[in-house]
């Protein structure tokens, strides 16, 4: 398994403008091979920003790397400079391999 994040420090009163881009965006990954799920993290406030972070589980670090290599990756990255003005910086991307989990069984 292979756990890809993005952390993204949004710029003071942009917060709901931010969460509604990822809410109305249209990410291409239903049917990807590989893919598990995604999350949006709303983490601590700072002074000058306010920390998110995308989480996306994937089957493997190949499958991730695929899909940044795919149509659906530009399609879904496509307009993403389109909103400079929320950010503070660069996103910095992190991908962690999982060599230990536990998860919690139906029933």
């Amino acid at each position: 398994m292979y756990i890809a994040m993005n952390r993204f420090r949004i710029v003071r009163g942009q917060e709901a403008a931010f969460e509604e881009v990822w809410r109305s965006r249209d990410s291409h990954l239903k049917g990807v091979p590989g893919f598990g799920s995604f999350q949006l993290l709303k983490g601590p406030e700072r002074e000058d920003h306010t920390l998110y972070s995308s989480h996306t589980i994937w089957r493997s670090r190949q499958d991730f790397e695929a899909w940044t290599r795919s149509e659906a990756f530009r399609l879904a990255h496509a307009n993403a400079g389109d909103n400079r003005h929320l950010y503070l910086g660069h996103p910095e991307f992190e991908g962690f391999e999982v060599v230990e989990g536990t998860e919690e069984s139906a029933g």
